[in-house]
C-alpha cells in the first residue's frame, strides 16, 4: 500500500479538499510522467481565475506539457477526483495520456462512462486505459458537502 504522499489519489483528494475550502469545485487531479514521477498537482480553480476552462485535469495537463516539454504526455497517468467532463475528455485525448483513473462517476456532466463517451467514438485520437470508481465514496462526499452547504 501506498504511503499517503505518495497515493496519487489521495493527494487528488486533497486538491480537491483545497479547491473546495477557497469555493470552487473541490475536484483534484494529479499527473504522473511515465516513470512514476509526480509532474504536477491541481485542484479546479475555474471560480478564482474566472476561468471555465480551469479544470483541475487542465490545469495539470498544462503543467505536464511545460514540465517535459511537450504537449504530448505519452504514458503519462492522470487521476482525478470525479469523471473528467467531455471538454476535459478530449484534451485528455488530445495529451495521449496513458490511463486515466477517477473516484467518482458523473451521471450528469461525466464525458467518459457518461454523456458522450469520448473514447468510445470513432474519431477519439487516443483511447487511455480507463479505471473509474477509485476512491468514489470519499470522493463523492467531497462534492455532496460541498454542495450541501451552498444550498442551505
Amino acid at each position: 500500500m501506498r504511503s499517503p504522499e505518495r497515493d496519487p489519489m489521495a493527494l487528488a483528494l486533497a486538491a480537491a479538499r483545497a479547491a473546495g475550502e477557497v469555493g470552487d469545485v473541490p475536484v483534484g487531479a494529479v499527473l504522473l510522467g511515465p516513470d512514476g514521477r509526480l509532474l504536477a498537482v491541481a485542484g479546479n480553480r475555474v471560480e478564482r481565475r474566472r476561468d471555465p476552462t480551469a479544470h483541475a485535469e487542465l490545469l495539470v495537463l498544462r503543467a505536464g506539457g511545460r514540465r517535459l516539454g511537450t504537449p504530448r504526455l505519452v504514458g503519462c497517468d492522470l487521476w482525478v477526483t470525479l469523471e473528467p467532463c467531455p471538454m476535459c475528455a478530449h484534451a485528455i485525448a488530445l495529451a495521449r495520456i496513458r490511463r486515466l483513473y477517477f473516484g467518482a462517476f458523473d451521471p450528469k456532466g461525466g464525458g467518459v462512462e457518461h454523456g458522450p463517451r469520448i473514447f468510445a467514438h470513432a474519431t477519439a485520437r487516443h483511447r487511455p486505459e480507463v479505471y473509474g470508481g477509485l476512491g468514489e465514496r470519499a470522493a463523492a462526499e467531497l462534492l455532496r458537502r460541498f454542495f450541501a452547504a451552498r444550498r442551505s
